[in-house]
């Protein structure tokens, strides 16, 4: 297996923290209470993160801090794209829906993209309390972490917001569309 490159460019390094800076200046409902060069100088000091944050930039996640945990002080980034992020749409839940597909198979699955960025799936309460920072997916929807229990059966849960109401449905993990990605969450 090829080892994935997980180091960024002075130049993308700078370029990254830029448009991180510009979106969290322009979004301070999302994070009242915390300060932009704490989390740089974090930022700065974890480039493994870094590099995820950057993955979820490339696939139009527009992350964005949405919250600091009191216990570790770590920093919560969820992407804020108005929409799931373009770059991860047509993926079927996981690696084993997508083997188990017998033809036109996704090109990957959402658990496997997001193991290899190096984030995790939004759950069913986080894809919640985003949505309590603003209005997201009134067009499209978002594979969120599935209980065992229904994914052994075959199933995987979804979100999307229509109505002015959060639903959340279920699917065959192995069904894949061209309106659904996942939306992801990296503490840094």
């Amino acid at each position: 297996m090829k080892k994935i490159k997980t180091e960024l460019s002075p130049k993308q390094r700078e370029d990254l923290l830029k448009t991180l800076k510009t979106r969290f200046e322009k979004n301070m409902s999302r994070h009242k209470g915390l300060e932009w060069a704490k989390i740089q100088a974090k930022l700065e000091a974890n480039a493994e993160k870094l590099w995820s944050l950057h993955e979820m930039e490339q696939t139009e996640g527009e992350p964005d801090v949405v919250g600091q945990d009191k216990k570790t002080g770590e920093y919560i980034f969820f992407d804020c794209s108005a929409e799931s992020p373009k770059g991860r749409r047509s993926l079927c839940y996981d690696g084993d829906a997508m083997e188990s597909r017998k033809e036109h198979k996704p090109k990957n699955s959402a658990m496997d993209m997001a193991a290899a960025m190096g984030i995790e799936l939004l759950s069913e309460e986080q894809y919640r309390e985003l949505q309590q920072l603003g209005t997201f997916d009134l067009k499209t929807s978002s594979w969120v972490k599935t209980p065992v229990a229904i994914r052994e059966l075959g199933g995987a849960l979804f979100c999307d917001r229509r109505y002015n109401t959060i639903f959340l449905y279920h699917n065959g993990a192995e069904s894949y569309y061209a309106a659904r990605a996942f939306r992801g969450s990296l503490r840094v």
